[in-house]
């Protein structure tokens, strides 16, 4: 065990771990698509350090983006003050968005981001003289963060937070889409949605969800028609769309914003992770003129949120920058080729006995269990192989950075059937 390790198990808390994380690798360096260990051992990144780093790590566009504006100004209030950073970011989300999106509010991190887009369907409806509307309709197996907003639309059993359930907010939950998705959503399909939504219209704000891939809560790729349809009933009935697109966007299904896939487009989007190339920590919240409107005509005026570190300027120099790399569409070309090679490669594993099922979209890989994996096992196997693939539950799967070479895919694809492989 390296020394790194045993003084970070003395102090240090890990995310979804016990107070002393095990196993647990300590990280030198990284570059490209590869991390090394503190023992010199090189491991192949097959998660986009939690599907963040879409061009790499240590990407001298987005280096030199922030070498530049920590020599200008590191950080400023955004409450009363502006910069060219976050006003250029912003101009940049809104034309890429979806239409109709027109007002960005910045914050720090996914979870917050989708604890924004509740607090304004909320002070939405408050404002339009409707305070009864104050739960959210979300579909299971979806995922939407770790603060307490967040965990409340999450899935009660698969979104890891039934600890707290007796405290969180009480939402509507309707079933999973399980047609798949390229397949067509008929209306027998979609009428146990619809029926809860028309069910509970009176007190809903909204509707939630991430598009297309349910990510944390299930790795589910479903039906481009659902989210038409949810589009269209909400329409009709007056209720806000919105899209939690943390892991989504940006590239990774293959879509710049996976609403594209089904030509939507929502009232508030939530997009994090990849916003800055994996290099700060930043997310955003974009919203509808309407929505935007209602907040300044109802009372008190003014969105009531406002974090610290809002509109940071390294993180909106890394962002900028790392909109900048996906200008040219060369990313898609890069995502359609690692689909492909992901598909082929891991199809291998369908017919291993521990499999349930293999699926793939975009620069993501799933190979879905029978039971779930011992993580004291599977971790430290997975380094052995010299990729770093963090699986969860029963899903062993893989979001790998979109400037992955195809050797250096094959060798995940491999490894993921060999670690599989052992625990059939």
């Amino acid at each position: 065990m390296s020394s790194l390790v045993e003084r970070d198990q003395q102090v240090v808390w890990h995310p979804y771990a016990p107070p002393s994380a095990s196993p647990l690798f300590a990280v030198e360096r990284a570059s490209g698509v590869r991390l090394v260990l503190d023992d010199g051992r090189e491991l192949i990144d097959g998660m986009s350090s939690w599907w963040s780093t879409i061009h790499g790590y240590r990407h001298p566009h987005i280096e030199a983006a922030l070498v530049a504006q920590i020599e200008k100004l590191p950080h400023v209030m955004f409450g009363g003050l502006t910069h060219e950073g976050a006003i250029r970011l912003c101009e940049r989300l809104v034309e890429r968005a979806p239409t109709g999106l027109s007002r960005v509010f910045l914050s720090d991190s996914g979870s917050v981001a989708v604890e924004i887009a509740i607090k304004m369907a909320l002070q939405f409806w408050q404002s339009r003289g409707q305070p009864g509307r104050t739960r959210l309709l979300t579909l299971r197996g979806g995922y939407h963060g770790d603060t307490f907003g967040a965990m409340a639309v999450c899935d009660p059993v698969t979104g890891m937070h039934t600890l707290f359930e007796r405290v969180l907010a009480r939402h509507v939950f309707a079933p999973r889409p399980e047609r798949r998705f390229g397949e067509a959503c008929t209306d027998a399909d979609f009428a146990p949605i619809e029926a809860l939504v028309r069910e509970n219209e009176a007190s809903l704000a909204g509707v939630i969800l991430e598009p297309i891939v349910q990510g944390a809560g299930g790795m589910w790729f479903y039906s481009a028609d659902v989210l038409k349809r949810l589009r269209a009933l909400c329409d009709e009935l007056g209720l806000l769309l919105v899209a939690d697109e943390i892991a989504t966007g940006f590239g990774r299904t293959g879509r710049y914003f996976a609403c594209e896939h089904a030509n939507v487009s929502p009232d508030i989007l939530c997009v994090g992770k990849a916003l800055t190339g994996g290099t700060m920590t930043m997310a955003a919240t974009l919203a509808s003129e309407d929505v935007a409107r209602a907040m300044g005509e109802g009372e008190p005026g003014v969105f009531m949120h406002g974090p610290t570190f809002m509109g940071n300027p390294l993180a909106c120099a890394a962002a900028n920058a790392s909109l900048d790399l996906l200008e040219d569409g060369s990313w898609q070309g890069r995502v359609a080729r690692i689909e492909a090679q992901l598909a082929d490669e891991l199809e291998a594993c369908r017919t291993l006995p521990a499999v349930k099922d293999v699926r793939c979209l975009g620069a993501i890989g799933v190979v879905e269990l029978h039971a779930p994996v011992d993580m004291s096992v599977v971790q430290p196997a997975f380094v052995e192989e010299g990729v770093w693939i963090r699986p969860f539950g029963e899903l062993v799967y893989t979001m790998p950075p979109f400037v992955t070479e195809p050797e250096d895919v094959r060798e995940i694809t491999r490894a993921i059937h060999a670690v599989v492989s052992r625990i059939a």
